[in-house]
């Protein structure tokens, strides 16, 4: 799998990122990095806990990740997670946050895909 092929199973504009990072290598670098990010384990748990200022933490994080990384769907869908979380829980979160979840799942798989085929 190429790093254009893993943007397009994410749902993501390679040509975009590309243009703002400037070098494959860059892009390969940060977003294989963004497997290692807490960010997510901190919304989920935080969301479990009725943590809602540290899910807004979390949710907030992950948009920023994926705004520089041209994450598109996930920074879409994180954007507004953390927009509803900003003061605290709204009825909308809980289906924000399904659609955030299935999002990074997406992103993820496509990522650990492109990281396994090339070693």
């Amino acid at each position: 799998m190429t790093l254009q092929e893993c943007y397009k199973a994410m749902g993501s504009n390679y040509d975009e990122v590309l243009g703002r990072l400037r070098s494959e290598r860059m892009i390969h670098k940060f977003a294989l990095k963004f497997l290692e990010d807490t960010s997510y384990e901190l919304l989920i748990t935080s969301m479990e806990n009725k943590d809602y200022a540290e899910a807004f933490r979390g949710a907030h994080t992950i948009k920023g990740i994926c705004s520089n990384l041209g994450f598109t769907r996930l920074l879409a869908s994180s954007t507004a997670l953390t927009e509803s979380l900003r003061n605290g829980w709204t009825p909308e979160v809980d289906t924000l946050l399904e659609e955030t979840k299935r999002d990074y799942q997406t992103v993820t798989e496509a990522l650990m895909a492109f990281r396994d085929s090339n070693p």
